[in-house]
């Protein structure tokens, strides 16, 4: 609860035809005063419809780093969206966000995560995930 880091999300799972793919898990937070936040899962590819997007990643305690969102999911369709990466919060730096899944039929690519913010008195800002 005070100390440790979150735990990772999991990747979605596989999936069937006609069925949009699985999201990703979020990480799980930091402890209280330590610990990093988890990264995000990724979302899983579906063959015949969108695909997952990925969870966001943990924030972290006081003194961490912020856990990295997972990626979106590429598709027949619409590509899924990658997560948003965690925040520090004194010291540590912003988890980065995941990539969009990239459509490679005819749909949209997914959007990339927003990166998550810096520690407020030692930290960098993550960078934002890509389209």
């Amino acid at each position: 609860m005070l100390a440790g880091n979150g735990g990772s999300g999991g990747d979605g799972g596989g999936t069937i035809g006609g069925v949009t793919g699985a999201n990703g898990g979020n990480g799980g937070n930091g402890g209280m005063f330590f610990g990093s936040g988890g990264d995000g899962g990724n979302g899983s590819v579906s063959a015949t419809d969108n695909g997952g997007n990925g969870g966001n990643g943990g924030n972290a305690g006081l003194v961490g780093n912020g856990g990295n969102g997972g990626a979106g999911a590429d598709s027949e369709f619409d590509g899924g969206n990658g997560g948003n990466g965690g925040s520090a919060q004194l010291i540590g730096n912003g988890g980065n966000g995941g990539n969009g899944g990239a459509s490679v039929g005819v749909g949209s690519n997914g959007t990339g995560g927003k990166a998550g913010t810096g520690g407020t008195l030692i930290g960098l800002d993550g960078l934002n995930g890509l389209p």
